[in-house]
């Protein structure tokens, strides 16, 4: 008999984290490396919710929370969603989980059973299918293109559902696409799903604060209130916020699915941090100026990574809308040789041998499910970007 759980065979390591990892050993032994792997922003927590941690803690908020979330914070949640989303939640109809991955993996433990498929749009995060498989569901993939901008539309959508879907799992603005979805294009998801009943909607919009342009960010139950009552809203903290380290994921939808996802987190890790709940508190009631004041940051970012990889040879980059990630084809690449006569025959053999040349570590396309890609995550400084972009054209010059 195996010790080890059948499950494990059915789960990969994360791939950005192994990118990020070894950028990591290759700093320490020495190499000046360029890490563009990490989905983290560099910014720092703003001053006023570090400070109501401290007070937290002063104030003796040390103890076990309830396992759903501290009242005030649900209460700030229910408030967040009827602010920016006009979505209708009472705070019992929230949750609070240790970063969105704990939100999603609680919602699939809940509710998938063996054969229950998962509708998945590609590219997608790369731990979407992974947590799919741990509860024991099937992921189906769904394909967008470099042509439609990454993102689903209603006719392969509508190919996709069987009477065996469970969820469709929506991430806009995407990692690692950074594709958003206007209002017109959920709406045309939605009047597919108002079609299959039996099918719910789990909605990640971590990224939601992150736009850019006249980009307006819209929820799909926000759009389509008919589908309220089969979707699952996810968000948090990490990215807007620059509280990644803090682990404050949350999530509204019905309230039998809350209880549902209540009792497992129960019998998983009970509730999160309080020290960082009282910081998610402050951060959603407190002042919101510096998030217009980091997405600025962020667009200069973005245009500037997807010029220089446009006059990168063989190189094609579209500009996203929203999160911090670009998602290039390296297509025109693939058969082409290093100059030690290496074939670079998979986006994955593109990155490391980009990595091994240049020092700049990206993630391969096919990780996140569509390739022959890379994602670029510009959460770092302009001047580490130019450095990179200049490398990879670097790089691509000298293929052969």
């Amino acid at each position: 008999m195996a010790f080890l759980a059948d499950a494990l065979s059915r789960v990969k390591p994360s791939a950005t984290i192994a990118v990020t990892q070894k950028a990591r050993e290759l700093k320490n032994a020495g190499r000046d490396i360029i890490g563009l792997g990490a989905g983290e922003p560099d910014f720092d927590t703003p001053d006023n919710i570090k400070n109501a941690a401290i007070e937290a803690i002063r104030r003796g908020e040390t103890k076990y929370p309830p396992v759903s979330g501290i009242v005030p914070l649900r209460e700030a949640i229910a408030k967040k969603f009827k602010r920016e989303n006009n979505l209708d939640y009472r705070p019992e109809q929230t949750i609070v989980g240790t970063g969105g991955k704990q939100i999603l993996f609680n919602a699939f433990m809940a509710t998938l059973n063996p054969g229950d498929e998962v509708i998945i749009p590609r590219p997608y995060w790369v731990s979407y299918p992974e947590m799919v498989a741990i509860c024991g569901g099937t992921s189906v993939f769904a394909d967008t293109s470099i042509d439609n901008g990454f993102k689903l539309t209603a006719a392969v959508l509508e190919k996709a559902i069987t009477p065996k879907t469970k969820w469709l799992l929506m991430n806009s603005p995407s990692n690692p696409s950074g594709a958003a979805y206007t209002e017109a294009e959920l709406r045309a998801l939605a009047d597919v799903l108002l079609k299959h009943p039996h099918v719910w909607t789990l909605t990640d919009d971590m990224y939601e604060h992150l736009t850019y342009g006249d980009f307006v960010f819209k929820t799909i139950a926000e759009v389509e209130p008919k589908l309220y009552e089969r979707t699952l809203t996810m968000n948090g903290v990490s990215k807007a916020y620059a509280m990644t380290g803090w682990r404050i994921g949350y999530a509204a939808g019905p309230v039998q699915l809350i209880k549902a996802m209540d009792m497992i987190q129960g019998q998983q890790t009970s509730g999160a941090c309080t020290i960082a709940q009282w910081a998610s508190v402050e951060a959603l009631n407190g002042p919101q100026d510096f998030i217009a004041k980091n997405k600025a940051i962020f667009q200069g970012r973005r245009d500037l990574v997807v010029s220089m990889l446009n006059q990168a040879r063989g190189i094609s980059c579209p500009s996203p809308e929203g999160a911090f990630y670009v998602y290039p084809s390296c297509a025109q690449l693939i058969g082409k040789k290093t100059k030690a006569g290496k074939a670079i025959d998979t986006d994955e053999t593109f990155c490391s041998e980009l990595l091994e040349a240049e020092g700049v570590a990206v993630v391969f396309g096919s990780a996140f499910g569509l390739g022959p890609n890379f994602r670029i995550s510009y959460a770092t400084s302009e001047t580490l970007l130019e450095e990179a972009c200049t490398r990879i054209q670097r790089f691509t010059a000298s293929l052969t």
